[in-house]
């Protein structure tokens, strides 16, 4: 009888617990799993790619925090709310593309955003409806529908149907959990690339033409203002990566692309060649959404043809803050010669 009750009531904590967690805003549904999703990204020309399943973005709070603002973090992550009127995005009325500040995915188009009196930025739809999700939200007295970001969980507003057509829908979003990339006088573009030993990646970028410049450091970690000691430790996180400065109009992203890939072997996992670790990871930190597309699409091409004998291991992430490594390891191979350690897989 003692065995019956005490198994009634774990049942019954188990059903308590459920119904917290499907309510609460942190709920596992949407922060603890793992599995893939299914989004849409856009192409250099604006046109949706087509559905796409990719793996759900899933951090650790150190590793938000690593990525995020104080103020960012409160409300993508522990799901706040920004002062009406005082978000930087609310006014803004350039064309361009907003995205998460968690993962990078596009979220909304300008040519969607209207004026709605608010004090948030409003837009009557997304760039695909496959990239937000919805969730009940109950809090505060109300019964609403929250709106957050299909990939990683980050915390976007709210949805209401109060908006104009064609869709009778308003999305209110906090800006403090969106990027925006506008469209301006083409100039001078970033890129960030992990393959391995820094100082062999910055030499090959060097070379080609249309790169301006180019920095060694470290990124993708948790830790802030890391020391190379600290990032050779393994414990932070960080990845030896180049930042590449460079024009546009003479090189494009995707010739940098496969600069990368001839550079390096992307199948060996945390390795290249006798450089053994997280920090000589193979990994694209992309900083627009298009860069992101073409860079998924030059992968799957790879797969595709069959171009390594081994499947693809290089990560592909939003680029988060980039630390500017010791100056004794800038141009390292220009100083010195040499310094390049890469074995390329093709």
């Amino acid at each position: 009888m003692k065995f019956l009750l005490m198994a009634l009531i774990s049942l019954s904590v188990a059903i308590l617990g459920v119904s917290f967690f499907n309510d609460s805003k942190d709920s596992p549904s949407r922060s603890m799993k793992t599995e893939n999703v299914v989004v849409r990204f856009l192409k250099a020309d604006g046109t949706l790619t087509e559905p796409t399943e990719v793996p759900r973005v899933v951090k650790t709070d150190k590793e938000w925090n690593a990525l995020l603002t104080p103020e960012q973090y409160k409300v993508a992550r522990a799901q706040g709310t920004e002062r009406a009127f005082c978000g930087v995005f609310h006014d803004n009325h350039r064309e361009g593309v907003y995205s998460c500040i968690g993962c990078g995915l596009p979220l909304f188009r300008s040519d969607a955003k209207f004026e709605s009196g608010t004090g948030w930025p409003s837009f009557f739809q997304p760039v695909a409806n496959e990239n937000v999700s919805t969730d009940r939200d109950v809090s505060h007295g109300m019964v609403r529908d929250e709106i957050h970001c299909t990939r990683c969980g980050t915390h976007l507003g709210h949805v209401f149907s109060d908006g104009p057509a064609p869709t009778g829908l308003r999305y209110c979003i906090n800006s403090v959990s969106l990027n925006f990339e506008g469209k301006a006088p083409q100039g001078m573009a970033t890129a960030l690339f992990g393959a391995g030993c820094f100082w062999g990646v910055e030499e090959a970028f060097s070379r080609v033409k249309g790169v301006k410049s180019t920095a060694v450091g470290y990124s993708g970690g948790t830790a802030k203002n890391p020391t190379y000691e600290q990032v050779c430790s393994h414990t932070t996180g960080h990845a030896e990566v180049v930042k590449v400065e460079y024009d546009p109009a003479i090189v494009s992203y995707e010739a940098l692309l496969d600069v990368f890939f001839d550079i390096h072997n992307p199948t060996t996992r945390n390795r290249q060649g006798p450089d053994i670790g997280d920090n000589y990871r193979s990994a694209i930190f992309f900083t627009s959404p298009e860069q992101e597309t073409a860079a998924r699409v030059k992968m799957a091409k790879l797969e595709k043809a069959g171009v390594f004998s081994n499947p693809l291991v290089t990560q592909v992430e939003l680029a988060g803050p980039f630390y500017r490594a010791e100056e004794y390891h800038q141009q390292y191979a220009a100083k010195h010669g040499g310094g390049f350690c890469h074995a390329p897989a093709r």
